[in-house]
């Protein structure tokens, strides 16, 4: 089974963004929260520098070399079969 990612990014108002994946699903995400951190200050701060997100190797980056993981946009959180932290080993 292949992996599903991220194909197109579309911006939208405040910080959500409209993903096509690979497997044709098109859903909506508000990334706000995972734009933390001294790397994604402009992002976060300029609506024209999120505006220029574009897609590289199956997930979402701005120039600058800032980027967010895939798993976390297609899931909006980690992968449903993946473990969560808090599990014992």
């Amino acid at each position: 089974m292949a992996l599903v990612r991220i194909k197109q990014a579309e911006p939208l108002t405040g910080h959500r963004l409209r993903l096509t994946l690979s497997n044709g699903a098109v859903i909506e995400r508000d990334v706000a929260k995972y734009l933390v951190g001294p790397v994604f200050e402009a992002i976060r701060t300029g609506p024209a520098v999120f505006a220029h997100v574009g897609v590289d190797h199956g997930t979402v980056v701005w120039p600058g070399g800032a980027d967010l993981c895939p798993d976390v946009l297609i899931y909006d959180g980690p992968p449903p079969d993946s473990p969560r932290r808090d599990d014992p080993a």
